[in-house]
């Protein structure tokens, strides 16, 4: 196999995607959910169109803004851990490359390497890249598993717009009276597309993940229309 063949067979499989599939599918989950959820809310408090789609434009707004910020902030922690971590381990190696050598041979023993096998992959590898080795197989961190924050802040703000722009369009569109009913339905549908996207794409069964998402979904935005009826005082 060539090296070009090789790499594009490490690239076809689904681990390669988790962590962008996970920013988007999390962002464009929130905005359909988050966004259908508000509209039913006031929907079902309210009889005028401007009072659902500017409680709608507004959450669509702010939660973008809130996705993305969050994601970057949180994955700026994970990437600030691993950046220490990294460092500290540059720091072993240097003061006590023997134990971090014994300690390495110990990781490929335990995954079932005998032991003089072990230590002499350890000691080609750590001869090759120590600090390689040690990141990868001690720490566990790795280039699919490592945090770029900016591109999950992207890819979790624009999903939500992307996702929170479905309901916001039902809320311009669809005809005042029961709105909250052609909210629920519409969303269940978009709900329902996103999860066997999202299945389809991280090479999971897709009726499973249709009916998570779904299920999860009618329970908020049933929760969220039941608290507009029992406290949303009627706006005009």
């Amino acid at each position: 196999m060539s090296d070009t063949n090789f790499e594009n067979y490490l690239d076809s499989h689904y681990i390669h995607r988790s962590n962008w599939l996970r920013a988007a599918v999390l962002g464009a989950n929130d905005g359909i959910l988050s966004i259908s959820s508000i509209a039913i809310g006031v929907a079902a408090a309210s009889d005028t169109r401007e009072a659902i789609v500017l409680a709608t434009l507004a959450g669509l707004v702010a939660g973008a803004l809130s996705m993305a910020a969050g994601e970057y902030v949180s994955v700026s922690s994970q990437t600030d851990v691993e950046k220490s971590d990294i460092e500290r381990e540059k720091q072993e190696l240097e003061e006590m490359p023997e134990l971090e050598l014994q300690i390495l041979a110990q990781i490929y023993e335990k995954r079932g390497l005998k032991k003089e096998t072990a230590l002499q992959v350890a000691k080609e590898l750590t001869a090759f890249d120590a600090l390689g080795a040690h990141v990868r197989d001690e720490l566990g961190i790795n280039e699919i598993s490592q945090a770029n924050p900016l591109q999950a802040a992207f890819a979790s703000g624009a999903a939500f717009i992307f996702g929170g722009v479905l309901p916001f369009l039902v809320t311009l569109f669809s005809p005042i009276k029961h709105m909250e009913y052609s909210l629920y339905g519409l969303a269940i549908l978009f709900l329902a597309v996103l999860g066997a996207i999202a299945a389809k794409a991280g090479g999971s069964g897709i009726l499973k993940a249709v009916f998570r998402i779904t299920f999860w979904g009618t329970i908020a935005m049933g929760l969220t229309a039941l608290v507009g009826h029992l406290f949303g005082v009627n706006i005009s």
